[in-house]
């Protein structure tokens, strides 16, 4: 989580009017900030130290120092460095749909590892780990994405159930223990259908993870642990597409950190299911 500018464009639409201020402020000139005791930044910006901290929780950051911590990295790694997500054009060149698709898929992951907390990502490969059951909850394009990790968490021999229409969802969230955990992939964090399954799951005691994009949003506000895809694409037009390879980049690091956890068991569970579909040809 060391850029701290692709954090801050990427949370920026989700803050108070007041700390939005503060964050346009430090976007303008980046390298500015880096001098400024935050008493002299409250002055510029006409804010209070306290708007400052806020601004700081809000985008998880634990303070001020490591939110400059962070712009200095951002400033050093940019330098001579510009790329930003682009739409597809009317009329574009197969060779333009290449590079744009291709680039704002790079982009994607690139700005997720930016807004992806490595003790929340921990936490939740522990809870995954000592789980009964995991339920994983997705529509749309995100139940694409719940049906990758069910794939791969069979293969591992981890109970793991992706089921992607409501009624599915609540009949099996209302038999969750607090024994289970509920993985809810929403990128916009504000699926209905994935709001109602994760209260009933809370309601059981069930342990509920997120994955959203980044910023507030209905689902992170009710999950225990919250991991946060980038939230680069927002036209229509792209119709998740980079989002999809960020939640799927998400997935494969917390597949892999279970299998990591019982790397021998794994290995064994995997040879074993890849022996079993060889056999099929």
């Amino acid at each position: 989580m060391n850029d701290g500018l692709e954090r801050i464009r990427q949370g920026i639409t989700t803050l108070k009017p007041s700390e939005r201020k503060v964050a346009q402020y430090i976007l303008k000139d980046p390298d500015k900030i880096l001098a400024m005791p935050i008493s002299r930044l409250a002055k510029e910006c006409e804010a209070s130290e306290a708007t400052i901290i806020r601004m700081c929780r809000s985008l998880q950051f634990k303070g001020f120092r490591e939110l400059k911590l962070s712009i200095s990295a951002s400033v050093n790694k940019r330098e001579g460095h510009s790329e930003r997500y682009q739409d597809i054009t009317t009329s574009a060149s197969m060779k333009e749909i290449i590079e744009v698709v291709s680039n704002n898929n790079l982009q994607s992951i690139e700005a997720t590892l930016s807004v992806l907390n490595e003790h929340s990502m921990e936490d939740a490969v522990t809870k995954m780990e000592n789980a009964r059951r995991i339920l994983v909850v997705g529509v749309g394009a995100s139940a694409i994405v719940a049906q990758d990790f069910e794939q791969k968490c069979k293969r591992i021999n981890k109970w793991c159930e992706a089921l992607t229409d409501s009624h599915s969802q609540l009949t099996s969230a209302v038999h969750l223990t607090k024994e289970d955990v509920v993985l809810a992939v929403s990128y916009s964090g504000e699926t209905k259908e994935v709001i109602d399954t994760i209260k009933i799951a809370l309601e059981n005691k069930a342990t509920v993870i997120s994955i959203t994009s980044y910023g507030n949003n209905a689902v992170q506000g009710l999950a225990d642990v919250n991991l946060f895809a980038s939230n680069l694409e927002q036209s229509v037009r792209s119709g998740a597409t980079a989002s999809r390879i960020a939640q799927l980049n998400i997935v494969d690091i917390l597949f892999t950190g279970l299998a990591s956890k019982n790397y021998q068991t794994s290995i064994a569970f995997l040879d074993k299911t890849r022996n079993v579909i060889q056999n099929r040809f």
